[in-house]
């Protein structure tokens, strides 16, 4: 309820007003600067120290606290931490938990949940925890804990904990605070203790992250942990079969529930094809994909990783409070810090046990002196009954021992000894005390030996921690370095494509009617190349429905990089009126953008156009209006003559001659080499880059053979996408006709068997064991027709060691792959070795197909000068044409009269320059002796002249 102001309540002048008014914006500013200061250093970041934030810490506290060796309820460890947490049960029941399924500071009991499975704890009156050996080890030392009060003022609690090891890294950390966050990955437990050891020893250690839930890491970004870095974290997927795909580890940060549901999102969405997923985890993480009939196993692979959370980027960002300020800082200097620091603490604790063990020995001298010397009966002691006059007989009566002792006698050590009992004093054994003042002695040895070689000593701790709490802590996650998945190229075709050719529309949205054809099927994030009628191509996405341009002659799904799709063009130039041929690629372009393969004149029309994946080149008849000059009013244009240029190249001059028409005469072959393929053993993928082992040359049907480890083999094609196992030992080209020798160890006999065989050629996919099946059967070794190797044999009743060499070739003949074989040797074997693969008889193979390839004569002259000839021109010069000198003839083509055709492919002269590989040799058949080689000179053109 409001009341009126009377004018008595106004104040008499604006000085007065103003003088009464506080300024807001100083306050906001105040209160902003403190409530993020306090959520930083109170609540979201941990510290360098004891890697724990502040409610980790009281949870700690709280349980060392109420620690008798038995568990304790979660509910009344969450109470007993609000003492010294302002912020509820719930925070602390949280952060507990986080805590718990971490697996090193408490041991748990009853159901904390599974981060792996995201299942949430029981509710705290349900679970119980208590402090791990390893917690009490590390992370507790009441006399190195510097303490504050708790926010009440009732009780005290740590400012850090003095944890004697990189606890932040092996357990990660997440939080958000005003204006910053934190983000510290976890890392191995061994890997940390063996890089704070190698900081002692003086070198810069190089963590990687390690994740609880496994899985493959990709950590060549990971920039140390610092802002700006990058890591990818996959699943690992197991092909079961063609039909079946297991996911076995799950990245780090997501769940087999939100995993599964990123896996059906891709399926609903049409960007894989699946039948049914089945979530069978149990102990281990086991998610079963059922795929679609006709599915590719290994596309459908790259695509999980493309359109799910089978693969995620995680970007750290290490920042934690040192000195009472957040800072930023790479994982490997805080690995160093938190070394440095477990020093100090160990040093401390030392010097801390050195005084522990000098006061001992004091005393214990202190007592054996006064028992020994009889002063407890002194009659000024016994008859003294003052405090005071006792002190002072007692110093007067020690004044000659002073200087045995390392410092001054304190009236407490007095009253120490007065305190003593007379039964104990008659009782005192100068024996035992003599032993325990030695053995106080040897100690204090030690520990300041431990001092003055304190690196070794914190090295020694650190090996002990890594012997007593190491085992079953290795790596999880595997580090490799993964190959980029294009997502264009692992999309299932989900949309169908249209197009209206006279329009000039495209889309997967077209109305159906007579005037629009269907492209095919595509993925809705395809892009897609167009040509017209007018010279122009352009590359567009996959829309609903686009204008691309009227008179369209050819629509297809765009191949980003792709070499091997050529097109044939025949356009006539609407300026000149000519007729230009050209071959050429679309490799990079911009999207959207128009780009002209002609001249650029205006009304330029294509003629003939092809395009051919694999870089065929037909054979077209070109049809010409008449003409007074002509004689000949077609013939025939292979473009298989023309060289592959690029977009931009304007073409030869096919003729100045209006064209009627250009019609097919005969489908060509593709005119492209192989495809050469490499093996990328890092990525354990095949690419066409260079990267890795050379496999060869691929075409058609060729296949690639793989062994495994176990002794399986299989065929597979040369396709990018396909996915090879980790366990492979051999991939190769394979050879139907190639001899391999194999040594196994047969498991019934257990004996080493040697045999020599062809794989035979099966079905792709296909997995057939070339060893025994019977259990305990293993390859030994796989290799080339005639390998060397050497063999330790175990000879007579004491089983004494000899080393032979055996050439496996003389020692089996080739026989079926099925073959148990010969035995290697009839000693027990104890160790096989490769020495050295016989290529011999591949090389003379080789060689004899060198020699055919080049069309050698067995009856030539290998005597005769054949280089000059290898040079010679197409072109013949004049001084060959006169019937005095010696003449060359080759196997050309039938020349088309000049009448017809008299500007023939023709290269112009303003034409860009072409990008052409090299030529292959062509060796031509002479049918003359030259006497001199000395008068051949050969010009800078390539030309040769006789002088």
């Amino acid at each position: 309820m409001s009341e009126d102001l009377s004018q008595n309540d106004i104040p008499a002048n604006n000085d007065e007003k103003l003088h009464n008014v506080t300024s807001l914006d100083g306050l906001y500013e105040n209160w902003f600067l403190d409530y993020a200061s306090y959520v930083i250093l109170d609540r979201a970041v941990p510290h360098i120290n004891d890697g724990l934030k502040p409610v980790q810490r009281r949870i700690l506290h709280s349980l060392k606290e109420m620690d008798d060796g038995r568990f304790n309820k979660a509910a009344n460890v969450i109470g007993n931490t609000m003492k010294y947490h302002p912020h509820g049960d719930a925070s602390i029941g949280d952060a507990m938990v986080q805590i718990g399924q971490k697996n090193l500071l408490i041991d748990c009991q009853g159901n904390w949940g599974d981060p792996v499975t995201g299942d949430s704890a029981a509710a705290p009156r349900y679970i119980e925890a208590r402090l791990s050996k390893f917690a009490l080890d590390v992370v507790f030392n009441a006399d190195t804990t510097v303490w504050q009060a708790s926010y009440d003022g009732r009780n005290k609690e740590p400012i850090t904990l003095p944890v004697k090891f990189p606890l932040l890294l092996a357990q990660g950390a997440e939080g958000i605070a005003v204006g910053l966050a934190t983000k510290i990955l976890p890392h191995n437990f061994i890997e940390l203790i063996d890089a704070s050891i190698a900081v002692l020893k003086g070198e810069r250690p190089n963590l990687m992250p390690d994740f609880p839930t496994g899985g493959m890491a990709d950590a060549s970004l990971y920039n140390e942990g610092q802002r700006g870095g990058k890591i990818r974290v996959r699943a690992k997927i197991v092909e079961r079969d063609k039909k079946t795909l297991a996911i076995t580890e799950i990245p780090f940060s997501t769940t087999t529930g939100s995993l599964i549901d990123s896996v059906i999102s891709a399926n609903d969405k049409g960007k894989i094809k699946i039948k049914k997923i089945e979530d069978n985890t149990a102990q281990n993480v086991e998610i079963i994909i059922h795929l679609a009939p006709g599915i590719s196993p290994d596309v459908t692979i790259d695509a999980l990783y493309a359109f799910t959370d089978c693969e995620v980027s995680i970007s750290p960002n290490t920042c934690v409070i040192q000195d009472d300020k957040p800072r930023f800082m790479s994982v490997n200097d805080m690995l160093s810090e938190s070394t440095f620091f477990t020093k100090d603490l160990l040093k401390q604790e030392l010097e801390i046990r050195l005084k522990e063990l000098m006061e001992k020995i004091f005393f214990s001298s202190l007592l054996k002196i006064f028992i020994q010397e009889g002063m407890y009966k002194h009659p000024d002691y016994e008859g003294s009954g003052n405090f005071e006059t006792v002190l002072e007989v007692l110093n007067r009566l020690f004044e000659p021992f002073f200087p045995q002792f390392y410092r001054e006698i304190l009236p407490e050590d007095y009253k120490k000894l007065i305190d003593k009992p007379m039964s104990s004093i008659t009782r005192f054994d100068v024996k035992k005390a003599d032993e325990l003042m030695k053995t106080l002695e040897n100690e204090i040895k030690q520990v300041k030996h431990h001092l003055k070689h304190l690196t070794e000593y914190t090295i020694a701790w650190f090996e002990k921690l890594r012997e007593k709490y190491g085992k079953d802590r290795g790596r999880k996650t595997e580090l490799r370095t993964f190959d980029k998945v294009e997502a264009a190229q692992v999309a299932l075709a989900n949309v169908k494509l249209y197009v209206n050719k006279v329009d000039g529309f495209i889309g997967s949205g077209l109305k159906k009617d007579s005037s629009v054809e269907l492209v095919g099927d595509c993925s809705d994030i395809d892009e897609i190349i167009v040509f017209r009628a007018d010279g122009r191509c352009l590359i567009t996405k996959v829309q609903d429905k686009v204008f691309v341009g009227k008179d369209i002659i050819h629509v297809a799904v765009f191949k980003k990089n792709d070499e091997r799709t050529v097109y044939n063009m025949i356009y006539k130039d609407g300026e000149s009126g000519i007729s230009y041929i050209k071959r050429f690629s679309v490799v990079g372009v911009t999207r959207d953008k128009e780009y002209d393969l002609t001249k650029g004149t205006k009304g330029t029309r294509v003629l003939y156009f092809s395009a051919n994946p694999n870089g065929e080149a037909e054979v077209v008849n070109v049809q010409l209006k008449p003409h007074s000059k002509l004689k000949k009013l077609q013939f025939d244009e292979d473009f298989a003559t023309l060289a592959i240029k690029g977009r931009g190249s304007m073409g030869n001059i096919i003729t100045k001659y209006p064209v009627k028409k250009i019609i097919l005469k005969s489908k060509g072959v593709s005119t492209l080499a192989g495809r050469k393929i490499w093996y990328d053993e890092i990525l354990k993928r095949l690419n066409a880059d260079g990267r890795g082992k050379y496999l060869g040359e691929f075409d058609g049907d060729d296949r690639i053979l793989n062994v495994l480890s176990n002794g399986v083999y299989e065929l597979t094609s040369f396709d990018l996408n396909n996915h090879f196992d980790d366990k492979m030992i051999l991939i190769e080209k394979y050879d139907p006709k190639k001899v391999y020798s194999v040594i196994h160890l047969d498991g019934k006999s257990k004996n080493y068997m040697v045999k020599r065989f062809m794989f035979e050629n099966i079905v792709l996919g296909k997995q057939v064991s070339i060893i025994s099946d019977e259990p305990g059967s293993k390859l030994v070794l796989i290799a080339n027709a005639a390998p060397l190797v050497s063999v330790v044999q175990l000879k007579g009743k004491d089983q004494t060691p000899e080393t032979i060499e055996v050439n496996l070739a003389e020692l089996i003949d080739v026989k079926g792959m099925k073959a148990m074989g010969n035995r290697l040797s009839q000693f027990p074997v104890k160790s096989v070795q490769l020495i050295a693969e016989n290529e011999t008889a591949e090389v003379e193979e080789a060689a004899g197909r060198d020699e055919s390839e080049m069309g050698l004569d067995e009856e030539a002259d290998m005597d005769e000068p054949t280089e000059p000839i290898d040079q010679l021109s197409e072109t013949e010069p004049e001084q060959l044409k006169s019937t005095e000198e010696p003449k060359i003839t080759a196997n050309s083509p039938e020349e088309t009269p000049a009448e017809v055709k008299p500007d023939v492919v023709q290269p112009l002269a303003n034409e860009p320059a072409k990008q052409e590989e090299p030529p292959k040799e062509v060796h031509k058949k002479v049918d003359f002796e030259i006497t001199n080689p000395d008068d051949i000179e050969i010009d800078d053109k390539g030309q040769l002249g006789l002088f």
